[in-house]
């Protein structure tokens, strides 16, 4: 059975995939600081192979005792996004570049490492990004990320780098700062969308297929590894404006299209999948799809707290 740490395990992402590796039979640890809601754990500590550590990738002490024995690293904990980055800008480097290199260098040479990189990386592109085109981060959190990303392939050579498509869907632990979540929810509170760039491309992945991915990194490690691997689908490239006629479809919310003012998060670029989908990864979940079950869920419960927006954290500059 193999040993699978997850720092930031109690995230959106990460409690997805403790779920499905647990399913798997993998024995599964989260590493992680708790600052949003610890109680999204509570069903995993039912499983006898579910271990929890409280701790940060920066207690480089706690992280190295913490990796010691595993099989595998699933690393995750980051400050994410473009609002929560610039709000706390000291933090965001600190956690996401430092606390990288602490993981590689508290990891052996046989230990696998799979990293959660980010098509924020590509910034604004002509032309569909290949995982050989030049990075451009137009944001503090694609610029850290990008960073991150070097450190993992430069110094740790069994290692796996996913540059993941923008997330969308329901977790454990829901996240309302990603695009289409934000919008969905949007139109079932507010009944109207005021849009940006309409036109811009993005490409999008469902948190579960997320999950899916560094299952079949593990399982596949032996002729994977040491490369990245942008992770998405080709047929999930779409604008903001596609997106949102989607959701004004299924709710019949008012969408307001400004497209002379810009948003601060101005990615904007087309991603080819082929690389990983070649070796046979594919997605499973689709846009419309994951909007119904957002509906779902918003039109149930409602999302207010701060920890749900990923902003409910002290500013440190």
């Amino acid at each position: 059975m193999k040993k699978v740490l997850i720092t930031g395990g109690a995230g959106y992402i990460g409690t997805e995939l403790a779920n499905l590796l647990l399913e798997q039979g993998y024995e599964v640890t989260i590493y992680d600081t708790l600052m949003y809601d610890g109680s999204v754990l509570i069903p995993f500590f039912k499983d006898k192979n579910f271990s929890f550590v409280k701790g940060d990738i920066l207690d480089k002490e706690k992280l190295s005792s913490a990796i010691k024995e595993k099989d595998v690293v699933i690393h995750l904990a980051a400050v994410v996004g473009y609002f929560a980055c610039d709000k706390n800008k000291r933090l965001s480097t600190d956690i996401n570049v430092t606390g990288t290199k602490n993981i590689t260098e508290c990891m052996n040479d046989d230990q696998l490492l799979l990293f959660g990189s980010t098509g924020s990386n590509y910034g604004k592109v002509d032309g569909i990004c290949l995982e050989t085109t030049p990075l451009n981060p137009s944001t503090l959190y694609g610029k850290t990320k990008t960073e991150a990303e070097e450190v993992v392939m430069m110094e740790h050579k069994n290692s796996i780098a996913y540059r993941f498509a923008t997330a969308f869907g329901v977790s454990p632990r829901l996240r309302m700062d990603l695009l289409i979540n934000d919008l969905a929810y949007k139109a079932v509170t507010d009944g109207c969308l005021v849009i940006y760039q309409s036109s811009a491309m993005r490409t999008f992945i469902h948190v579960r297929d997320m999950a899916m991915s560094f299952l079949f990194g593990i399982i596949n490690a032996d002729e994977m590894k040491g490369e990245v691997y942008n992770c998405g689908s080709n047929d999930l490239n779409y604008s903001k404006r596609d997106v949102c006629e989607m959701i004004k479809e299924k709710t019949g919310c008012y969408i307001h299209y400004n497209d002379f003012d810009y948003d601060k998060d101005n990615r904007d670029y087309e991603v080819s999948y082929d690389k990983l989908q070649s070796l046979g990864f594919d997605v499973s979940v689709t846009v419309e799809e994951g909007i119904d079950e957002l509906l779902s869920v918003y039109k149930v419960l409602n999302f207010v707290d701060q920890r749900y927006l990923n902003t409910g954290f002290p500013e440190i500059n």
